[in-house]
């Protein structure tokens, strides 16, 4: 797809961060686009913003770990703009604590959200891009997907794993076929977003993470590299220029996810 104008784009965890700088980037692109997001309130106020700047836009309050929610978001999409190019799946939620001490809902949590709303997108989207006769897939990981070194983050890391594995094979598989959808890889690192805050959208049978003091150390340490990092709009700018160039990896801090490999990679041939 190297031309985005007029295309129509659907991100999910649209109403803040990384998804609000995608969206913002596709629509300078002259996309038309529809937010997802599970928290409403945020997710008016970007809608409004962008159409009070005439941009063609819609919201759809989402809960990605429904599918049924996934297949209406899907249904307004086509109801509104009648195509869809772009999908982002980029919704993500993290949990932390020492692993013997995240519970069972904690996991479920994190894994519906992060592993299954990132299926749940691919496989009902994938069919409607499929009539285009061109569009992209992209799903978000993190720099988390390449580098497992970080304690209290299991839940996060374990889940961004996996979308890394099924992203890659998905890619695989379509390439394969010769299906005209491509498939990018979002791995971001250090972005200004609100990702320490993600327990805010909880459920109701999660708890509230433990507070310790390893927990706060690696809290601050993520919050001060989001700090200094970059803004979600330059991590848009990357992903639609990965979309107009059918690049499969894209890392905002590419030295850090390699450096990562490396040393996993060193691991294993040490057997340590």
């Amino acid at each position: 797809m190297k031309d985005l104008n007029n295309r129509v784009a659907v991100v999910t965890g649209a109403a803040s961060g990384i998804g609000l700088g995608m969206v913002e980037e596709f629509a300078a692109a002259g996309m038309r686009v529809v937010l997802a997001d599970i928290e409403k309130k945020p997710l008016d106020e970007a809608v409004a913003r962008l159409t009070e700047s005439g941009v063609e836009a819609i919201g759809v309050v989402t809960d990605v770990t429904d599918r049924r929610a996934i297949e209406t978001l899907a249904a307004a999409t086509m109801d509104t703009f009648g195509a869809v190019h772009v999908l982002c799946n980029n919704a993500g939620v993290e949990y932390g604590g020492l692993f013997e001490e995240v519970p069972p809902e904690a996991w479920r949590w994190v894994l519906d959200v992060n592993v299954l709303g990132v299926i749940h997108g691919c496989q009902v989207f994938l069919p409607l891009l499929r009539q285009q006769h061109e569009g992209h897939i992209v799903n978000t990981a993190s720099i988390a997907g390449f580098n497992s070194s970080v304690p209290t983050m299991a839940p996060y890391i374990a889940s961004k794993f996996a979308v890394v594995g099924l992203t890659e094979s998905l890619a695989a598989e379509l390439q394969t076929a010769g299906v005209p959808v491509g498939v990018s890889l979002l791995a971001p690192a250090n972005v200004r977003t609100r990702m320490v805050e993600a327990e805010r959208n909880r459920p109701a049978d999660v708890p509230a993470s433990l507070d310790t003091p390893t927990r706060r150390a690696v809290l601050k340490l993520i919050d001060d590299v989001m700090a200094n990092g970059i803004e979600p709009r330059e991590c848009g700018a990357m992903v639609a220029d990965a979309i107009r160039n059918d690049r499969f990896y894209i890392f905002t801090e590419q030295i850090m996810a390699f450096d990562g490999v490396r040393n996993r990679l060193q691991r294993m041939d040490d057997g340590e």
